[in-house]
């Protein structure tokens, strides 16, 4: 039995054809209408018997209405496959409609050669789109050995402590672009599938913080944390490169700040900081792809990726992403670690 939905939808689908079909048949309709005036005008002229006019009327009307009702029909069907194909709704070439009529086979015949076309142009584009996914990769990849080479070398300027770690901070940027660009093809690239388990978030937080210990120390930051002693249901690789994401958007906007991470009720995990903040006009746009917002174009400290791939990351995970922040004030980063239903990445 159909729903009431389903017969709304075809009621509004002839309801439009019918609009279109009616116009369609004006030159028809004139020459009925201009033919039945004639057989009034004869009649009238000549004295016919009126019933003898009602007749022809009556039988007239009924051979229109029938040649209309096959007309109908056949516009019907081809109201249906333009429909289709503005829809892109073939898949093949072969379920174009066969028509007898010349100019429709030449419409059809066109029809076939565009979507041949649009087919060559959509295979080429996914050719060369994943040919670049492979090269910008393996760049990606092999770009890794100068940025472990510097490192070394780094290592050894032990009579240049400030120069020493300046460098090191420039490394670890370096390397975060590096990353952010890795897993961001990986999202584009519709990655593997979840690992999920239970994951001490401890082990995260410490290996994230470790990470960027330089950039505390270099610049004067405050971290107040104590162990959570909490496990949840995640990927951990991926679970790691959020929080590492989060807390380096922290560093980059905290100067001799404070960095807080604590957990809230309902498995809510928190990344404060007292950095510069983000103004109203910003907080709806920074999720959006490229976005860096006045706070990223003034410092250039923003590629405008990091929200976005964290927001990414956290439907992919099945968890939540939320932000407030007040200008001056500095910004809290809620990430709701209680399972949602894991989507692939979108």
């Amino acid at each position: 039995m159909r729903s009431a939905g389903n017969v709304r939808m075809n009621n509004i689908r002839h309801a439009d054809v019918m609009k279109h079909f009616l116009p369609a048949m004006r030159p028809q309709l004139i020459v009925y209408a201009g033919t039945s005036f004639l057989f009034v005008l004869v009649y009238v002229l000549g004295r016919l018997p009126i019933s003898l006019l009602l007749y022809s009327l009556e039988l007239s009307a009924f051979l229109f209405l029938m040649y209309l009702a096959f007309q109908y029909v056949r516009y019907v069907r081809r109201y249906r496959t333009i429909t289709q194909l503005q829809q892109a709704d073939l898949p093949r070439l072969d379920d174009l409609p066969v028509t007898a009529n010349p100019a429709d086979r030449l419409y059809v015949d066109k029809i076939a050669d565009l979507l041949t076309e649009r087919r060559e142009l959509e295979k080429r584009y996914m050719e060369k789109e994943a040919d670049q996914l492979d090269y910008f990769t393996l760049w990606l990849h092999q770009i890794k050995t100068p940025i472990a080479a510097i490192s070394l070398l780094r290592q050894r300027l032990t009579d240049h402590e400030h120069e020493s770690k300046q460098i090191a901070k420039e490394l670890l940027r370096l390397e975060d672009y590096t990353g952010m660009a890795l897993n961001y093809l990986k999202l584009e690239a519709d990655g593997g599938d979840l690992d999920l388990a239970e994951v001490a978030l401890d082990e995260v937080i410490k290996k994230a913080v470790r990470k960027y210990s330089i950039l505390f120390i270099y610049n004067g930051i405050r971290l107040d944390y104590e162990p959570l002693g909490v496990k949840v249901l995640s990927d951990g690789r991926w679970l790691g490169v959020l929080i590492e994401q989060l807390l380096s958007n922290s560093l980059k906007y905290t100067d001799a700040g404070t960095v807080k991470i604590y957990m809230e009720p309902e498995e809510t995990l928190v990344i404060e900081d007292s950095g510069i903040g983000i103004r109203p006009e910003d907080l709806p746009k920074v999720f959006n792809k490229g976005y860096s917002g006045l706070n990223g174009r003034l410092n250039e400290k923003s590629s405008g990726l990091g929200l976005y791939l964290s927001r990414r990351i956290c439907r992919r995970l099945g968890h939540d992403l939320s932000i407030e922040s007040a200008v001056g004030k500095g910004t809290k980063v809620r990430i709701r670690l209680g399972r949602e239903e894991v989507s692939r990445f979108d």
